[in-house]
């Protein structure tokens, strides 16, 4: 990894407490149930009533979930709700496609795509990848989107912002960057996670800080200046944490990364942002997303990603299939391949109401 600052990181000891969190009815965070496996060094551990982890469905908002792989604990921190308009997001899928599969959809005909962070937690060390929607908008002919829960959504979860030691991005669009950096009482810009490294692959910086990147790009005061000042950028291969390197998976946007987690045991768990927004891309990866910015490009990065994916021990993270972000590519008698999910525990239900 390329160090452009002299930032330092920080490794200290999370404070970790257990439970039930509750939050304001307008944030819709209810206290909710167990953790994931209920250790005695667990830091969310089992409520009152102890159930078990179970998939969620596809067209529905995605819960607050937890899962453990070996020594490393993956949470789905939610920020957004996001419903996206399958022909507006996905013009090259066929509408047939969303006749045969009904229940693909939501009641009002778009794809539920959740948004948020994904809170890596391995020993005394936190890693945030990707900060969510926040007060972002999406563009109409896109769908529609809420965001802004992601500290709230940290803060039920006992998990300050200050023991965040380091944030990496996927990608630089603006349902990834959110919450990256927020307004003091002065109006100064400052990082939300102050005693975190920024990270970002040099391939995505720079097109972006050229401006050569409009489509999903951030703003340019509230997010590319004040990350300028901070920011540590890394080449394809860097460990950018530890057992955590980085895959650059470009298409979507120009230096869109994939994270490869390793875990104990020989697993791994892939994290690959946008090269994939909905399982019927992994089916059909010839259907590419419409903000695609190079569509040759990102199909090849999914021929990659595919092979990685149907390896043995190996699992995924996607931070838009509904309430299935947890899950396995695995291929059928006719080597299709087909997104099965995992079961993750449910920490919480959806933060954000759409309506």
């Amino acid at each position: 990894m390329t160090d452009r600052t002299d930032h330092p990181k920080l490794s200290r000891r999370a404070t970790l407490r257990a439970a039930l969190a509750t939050a304001t009815a307008t944030t819709g965070v209810l206290a909710a149930a167990a953790s994931a496996h209920g250790r005695a060094d667990d830091p969310h551990p089992p409520g009152p009533t102890h159930r078990r982890p179970r998939t969620g469905a596809l067209n529905v908002q995605s819960a607050v979930r937890t899962l453990t792989v070996g020594d490393v604990r993956l949470t789905y921190v939610v920020d957004a709700a996001m419903e996206l308009d399958p022909a507006g997001f996905l013009p090259a899928v066929p509408a047939d496609h969303w006749r045969e599969h009904p229940g693909d959809l939501t009641p009002s005909g778009r794809i539920a795509a959740s948004a948020g962070g994904l809170l890596v937690e391995r020993g005394r060390r936190r890693l945030l990848i990707d900060v969510g929607l926040g007060g972002n908008v999406l563009d109409p002919s896109l769908g529609i989107a809420r965001g802004g829960a992601l500290l709230r959504t940290l803060r039920a979860l006992k998990v300050p912002e200050r023991s965040i030691d380091t944030v990496a991005f996927t990608h630089l669009h603006t349902d990834h960057t959110g919450i990256g950096f927020l307004r003091d009482d002065h109006q100064a810009t400052r990082p939300a996670f102050p005693r975190a490294d920024y990270l970002v692959a040099d391939r995505e910086w720079g097109p972006f800080w050229r401006r050569e990147v409009t489509v999903g790009a951030p703003s340019w005061d509230e997010f590319m200046v004040p990350l300028s000042r901070v920011v540590h950028r890394f080449d394809d291969g860097d460990e950018i944490w530890p057992g955590v390197r980085a895959l650059i998976t470009p298409g979507h946007s120009p230096g869109h990364t994939t994270y490869v987690i390793s875990a104990t045991g020989g697993r791994r768990i892939l994290v690959f942002g946008d090269a994939f927004h909905t399982p019927a891309q992994i089916t059909r990866p010839d259907w590419p997303s419409g903000p695609d910015t190079d569509v040759d490009v990102v199909l090849q990065a999914r021929r990659t990603l595919l092979a990685s994916l149907t390896a043995p021990r190996t699992l995924a993270f996607a931070f838009h299939f509904g309430d299935q972000a947890f899950g396995r590519v695995v291929r059928d008698a006719t080597g299709t391949a087909r997104w099965h999910p995992v079961p993750a525990r449910a920490l919480l239900p959806h933060p954000v109401r759409l309506t």
